[in-house]
């Protein structure tokens, strides 16, 4: 059973093409992580692995683009379950600024599940914040 989360949906400041480029280089993913809780931060333009506080090391992978629009990452080799990570960008009517959020889809049992939902939607929405801070 696929354990789904969705962060909220964050107005963000910049084109749709500014926060994509931005995204499908993975160094960029560390300023949208809380600092205090990361640790062992190692990336590529592709992609990236960090520790959470208390917890795995998550590795993403990017898997496929949809220019402008999409990114889908994947898990790495390491992390404690399956999953995939959708970003979506959306552009704005009018083209000022546009709306991102991500979809995360993961086989987690349902042991793993009571203890990760709360902390990954925690994250997911901390993240699509940086995601409108950094680019305001």
């Amino acid at each position: 059973m696929a354990t789904n989360i969705e962060s909220n949906k964050v107005i963000i400041n910049a084109s749709q093409e500014v926060v994509y480029t931005f995204l499908t280089d993975f160094k960029n993913i560390k300023e949208l992580l809380p600092q205090d809780k990361i640790s062992d931060w190692n990336a590529t333009v592709d992609q990236c692995s960090f520790k959470i506080q208390n917890a795995a090391i998550i590795p993403l992978v990017k898997d496929s683009v949809e220019p402008s629009n999409k990114i889908n990452i994947k898990s790495g080799d390491k992390a404690p379950f399956p999953f995939t990570l959708e970003v979506f960008i959306n552009e704005l009517d009018g083209g000022e600024g546009c709306e991102a959020y991500m979809h995360f889809e993961g086989e987690i049992n349902a042991f793993l599940k009571m203890m990760v939902v709360k902390p990954l939607t925690n994250l997911f929405n901390y993240m699509a914040k940086r995601m409108q801070e950094v680019h305001a």
